[in-house]
């Protein structure tokens, strides 16, 4: 008799914490809400403005690219009584050899009878030369003197003149030309129905200064 009687005094007791606990799941998230002092979800906002600032016609006829890898260490002495400043780093570097049809003109383009047609293409150029920073790294620095982000800064742009001769004594402008050759006979045999034969424009000689 005691336990039943406990427990229809507790009966009422059980309701009301059942009753609080449904209230509560139902507008306990909008109540949160409210609180001016819970935690937001990060908000990003993003502002910009893109201006066209030029427009560039495109006449270079890609055709080929040599990849690089190389390991740089670069020094610098800047004071006398101070040990040098060392940077080592592994680089990844390319360089695009193209031709620019931009240059060429009419009477590069020659047509002998009806069956040859003479085109005096512009000499290759190196297009490109950089250093691909996906593929390079920072090796190890010493004596930075905190000036670290310089000096590796430094031997990045020492790292990508060194692709630009590595590139040039390698022979791109040479299998440029020899793959301008491979593309474009065919191209022009197709578009003409004539035998092609490329050639390069002359460059004459720069005048010098004047006695």
């Amino acid at each position: 008799m005691n336990l039943i009687r406990l427990f229809r005094r507790l009966l009422p007791l059980l309701f009301l914490v059942a009753l609080g606990w449904f209230l509560w799941k139902k507008v306990g998230p909008t109540l949160a809400g409210l609180n001016p002092l819970a935690a937001d979800e990060p908000r990003i906002t993003v502002t910009h403005n893109t201006v066209l600032t030029q427009v560039e016609a495109l006449g270079r006829l890609e055709l080929v690219r040599y990849r690089f890898k190389d390991v740089v260490e670069y020094r610098r002495k800047a004071y006398r009584f101070l040990p040098e400043s060392k940077v080592a780093l592994v680089v990844g570097g390319e360089a695009v050899g193209c031709i620019d049809l931009r240059k060429l003109k009419p009477q590069d383009v020659v047509l002998e009878g009806d069956s040859v047609v003479r085109v005096a293409l512009p000499a290759p150029e190196l297009c490109t030369f950089q250093i691909n920073h996906n593929q390079s790294r920072v090796f190890s620095t010493e004596n930075g003197l905190f000036q670290d982000a310089e000096l590796v800064d430094e031997g990045y742009k020492y790292a990508e003149a060194q692709v630009r001769n590595a590139a040039l004594q390698s022979g791109i402008l040479a299998q440029t030309q020899r793959n301008a050759e491979q593309i474009l006979v065919p191209m022009l045999r197709t578009l003409t129905g004539r035998r092609v034969i490329l050639g390069q424009q002359l460059v004459l000689p720069k005048a010098g200064p004047k006695q």
